[in-house]
């Protein structure tokens, strides 16, 4: 099944509620993160710009479970239903994400 990512709260929430059943802390900070976010694996800690609008942050989550999945015995039935579908899906599957440092080809005018 493939992942409908829908920049609404409510899927913000959804994606938050993964990161409080895993072994991570999700935090949303101050701060110039070059990628928008910053995980600390050593504290079990991400932090996401506050300042970033909701598709960023919901972009930024994404990408933190794409690189660090949270441990599936953790997750609750709907939680792991929805990593799986996010671990399933690559970025390149999915023109409306920007990955990446922002340096491609495509990104420069």
């Amino acid at each position: 099944m493939a992942l409908s990512v829908k920049y609404t709260p409510h899927f913000l929430h959804r994606l938050e509620d993964i990161f409080t059943e895993s072994q991570f802390i999700l935090r949303y900070e101050k701060g110039n993160f070059k990628s928008g976010y910053c995980v600390l694996k050593e504290d079990g800690l991400v932090m996401v710009n506050a300042y970033y609008p909701l598709e960023g942050k919901i972009n930024s989550l994404i990408e933190v479970l794409r690189a660090n999945p949270p441990e599936e015995a953790r997750l609750s039935d709907k939680n792991k239903k929805l990593l799986k579908e996010i671990l399933a899906e690559t970025p390149a599957e999915e023109p409306g994400l920007p990955f990446g440092d922002g340096n491609s080809a495509s990104n420069k005018a």
